[in-house]
């Protein structure tokens, strides 16, 4: 049995018993307890005996622990952001979550810093996932398979995923569900077309920090610290890498439940299930237009912005997509060609050139 508030378990029954009587009545007698904070103890006591997480969201399903806990669920539905900075307008649904909003945007105090890379960042958590990037220590584990993950969203998708299919985070706008609250809130920004992400060197302003990420080692810094030791090809981040090292090893990890499908990247089966089931729970607000990929609709949303927020560094030349910036800095700066065939040798600017020539070898 699980302690609750101060002492043994034992030690809160006799404490219940030996008041006087009033109150509410106890879950394991027939004595009531005396006074306001023995009546939580004992309505504590009673919803951890029905059930592991009492408090349910009448909106999803999703069940909590504590009430605070639900609370702050509640908030995915109702966009609710209690806290706001006193700087600019941001807001957020948690304290803590301004709290990092304030380190990273206002003060610059990055103290956690990685001993390894020389990396640096506002709080201890992001310290602690980032030197599993040196480690590989992957401590979360499925206890119904053998996978494992460094961290705990991947293990959380990948039990919904492949074991539950369970998904308790709802979107009120569109019916979209997922098993994170972070993934809700990320989709949110496709109705309210929010960006929070904002790049301190120049305007460009991002829905998800990845991006904003990329934009800044793409267009400021200009740092590439994983490279791939076949063909030289560099890249910002080491899961881009991993991807890109399938192009070579021809390695397809993820499987489609419902027919023979292969994917080497876990977003090409996710789209890829959405041909089974018909899903497309992104909407254009503007227009209409619906797709089952985040990515296609942060796309298209640029047909009516006319924003093209990848700028070439050594021209005038900006692109409404990264993919047409990469392009034209090989084609037009560089010459490089970081793409190669391990069959005959091809190189190309482009990885989408070399899967159409890999297909030249096998016949696809």
């Amino acid at each position: 049995m699980a302690t609750i508030g101060h002492g043994t378990p034992t030690e809160v029954l006799q404490n219940c018993c030996e008041g006087s009587p009033t109150g509410v009545p106890h879950v394991d007698c027939d004595s009531k307890a005396s006074n306001p904070g023995d009546q939580r103890i004992a309505q504590e006591v009673t919803l951890k005996g029905d059930s592991e997480k009492p408090f349910m969201c009448g909106e999803c399903g999703y069940r909590a622990t504590q009430k605070s806990s639900l609370s702050v669920h509640m908030r995915t539905h109702t966009g609710e952001r209690p806290y706001k900075c006193d700087q600019c307008d941001y807001s957020a649904t948690r304290k803590s979550n301004l709290d990092n909003h304030v380190a990273a945007k206002h003060t610059g105090d990055k103290p956690y810093m990685c001993g390894e890379c020389g990396y640096r960042t506002a709080q201890r958590s992001h310290l602690s996932r980032h030197m599993r990037t040196h480690s590989g220590e992957k401590p979360y584990k499925c206890d119904q398979c053998d996978y494992s993950a460094a961290q705990k969203p991947h293990l959380e998708h990948h039990i919904a995923a492949q074991h539950t299919g369970e998904k308790p985070f709802m979107c009120g706008e569109c019916g979209y569900r997922t098993v994170n609250r972070s993934d809700l809130s990320r989709h949110m920004r496709t109705h309210t077309g929010e960006k929070p992400y904002k790049c301190e060197q120049c305007d460009y302003s991002a829905a998800q920090k990845p991006h904003l990420e990329n934009h800044i080692a793409a267009q400021h810094t200009g740092e590439k610290p994983f490279m791939c030791g076949e063909c030289g090809y560099r890249t910002v981040y080491r899961s881009d890498l991993s991807r890109h090292m399938r192009t070579h090893t021809g390695k397809k990890p993820y499987k489609c439940e419902q027919c023979d499908y292969y994917a080497a990247r876990k977003s090409h089966l996710d789209e890829h299930r959405m041909k089974h089931t018909g899903e497309k729970p992104y909407m254009c607000g503007v227009c209409g237009y619906r797709t089952a990929h985040q990515s296609y609709l942060s796309k298209h949303m640029r047909t009516h912005t006319g924003e093209k927020p990848y700028m070439c560094g050594e021209c005038d030349y900006s692109a409404a997509q990264k993919i047409n910036l990469d392009n034209h800095i090989e084609a037009k700066h560089t010459g490089e060609k970081p793409y190669m065939c391990g069959e005959c040798g091809y190189r190309t600017a482009r990885k989408s050139s070399l899967s159409k020539h890999l297909r030249t070898h096998t016949g696809a």
